[in-house]
C-alpha cells in the first residue's frame, strides 16, 4: 500500500529506489535533469486503467511503488496479461512515442507514479544521450520479457510457463526489495495469473497443486513461497538470474 505519510513529490535525491543494489545511480548532472524532467507524482488506486488501450497518452510515467500490469482486451471480454510493471520500471513509453496505445495498464495494488510529460523527451535525447541509452535499454528490456513470456505460452508445457513466470516474478520483485528470502506476498490472484498464462482458472489452479506436490512452491493466502529453487528451475527449464545494475528514470 502507499504510505499517506510520504511527500506529496519524492525529490529525487531521495528517491527510496536509489539505494537498490539493482539499479544503477544517476550522475549529479543526470538526477538535476531527472529532477527537472518530473513534473509530478500521483497515486492511482487498486483496480484503476490509468493508461487505455486506443488513447493517446501525454506523459510517461515510472512506477515508484506498487504493483501494476499490462494487458489487452478482446471483443468478448477475455483478457490476456501481457506482463507486470515493478517498482522502477518505466510504463507508457509506447504512447508517448506512437499514436495510440496498444495495451492497457491497471493498477494491481495502490500504484506511486512518477510523472514526466511527453513533450520533453526530446530535451532528454538531445541533452543526456546516457539517459537516452537508458530508455532504449528500458524498451529492449521490455521486448525481452514479452519474448520470453511468448515462448511460454506458445512452446512451454502448463507446469513449465506456471514455474517460470512464478519464478520471474520472484526474482524481478527480490531486485527492488519486494521480496524476504524466499517468500512474497503476491499481490495478484489465480485469476490474474490464468490470464498471464493463457489459461483457464481450472487449468490454473491444478497446474498450482502439481507445484505443491512436486515440493517446489508453496502460495497460500497470497503468500508465496519457494520451497525447494533447484526444482521450482528445473520445472521452469533454467534459472533466472538477476540483471545486471540497470537503469531506471
Amino acid at each position: 500500500m502507499v504510505d499517506p505519510t510520504q511527500p506529496r513529490i519524492t525529490p529525487c535525491a531521495q528517491c527510496p529506489l536509489r539505494s537498490r543494489k539493482a539499479l544503477r545511480d544517476f550522475t549529479p548532472d543526470e538526477l538535476a535533469f531527472v529532477q527537472t524532467f518530473k513534473s509530478d507524482e500521483i497515486v492511482i488506486t487498486a483496480g484503476t486503467s490509468f493508461l487505455r488501450q486506443g488513447t493517446r497518452n501525454e506523459h510517461l510515467f515510472t512506477v515508484l511503488s506498487g504493483w501494476a500490469f499490462r494487458y489487452k482486451m478482446l471483443d468478448d471480454g477475455r483478457r490476456q496479461i501481457l506482463n507486470y510493471a515493478l517498482p522502477a520500471d518505466l510504463v507508457g513509453l509506447q504512447g508517448s512515442l506512437m499514436d495510440e496505445m496498444e495495451h492497457s495498464v491497471e493498477a494491481l495494488t495502490d500504484v506511486r507514479l512518477c510523472v514526466f510529460p511527453r513533450e520533453r523527451l526530446w530535451d532528454l535525447y538531445s541533452k543526456f544521450p546516457s539517459l537516452a541509452f537508458d530508455v532504449t535499454w528500458l524498451a529492449a528490456r521490455a521486448e525481452q520479457l514479452l519474448d520470453e513470456h511468448l515462448l511460454a505460452i506458445g512452446q512451454r508445457s502448463a507446469i513449465e510457463r506456471t514455474a517460470y513466470v512464478l519464478l520471474l516474478l520472484f526474482v524481478r520483485a527480490q531486485e527492488v526489495g519486494l521480496a524476504s528470502a524466499n517468500s512474497i506476498q503476491f499481490p495478484f490472484t489465480q485469476q490474474h495469473l490464468a490470464d498471464t498464462l493463457g489459461m483457464s482458472l481450472v487449468h490454473t489452479n491444478k497446474t498450482l497443486k502439481r507445484l505443491y506436490a512436486a515440493g517446489a512452491v508453496r502460495w497460500r493466502d497470497r503468500v508465496f513461497e519457494i520451497i525447494d529453487r533447484d526444482a521450482l528451475a528445473k520445472i521452469a527449464g533454467g534459472d533466472v538470474s538477476p540483471q545486471r545494475k540497470r537503469p531506471f528514470i
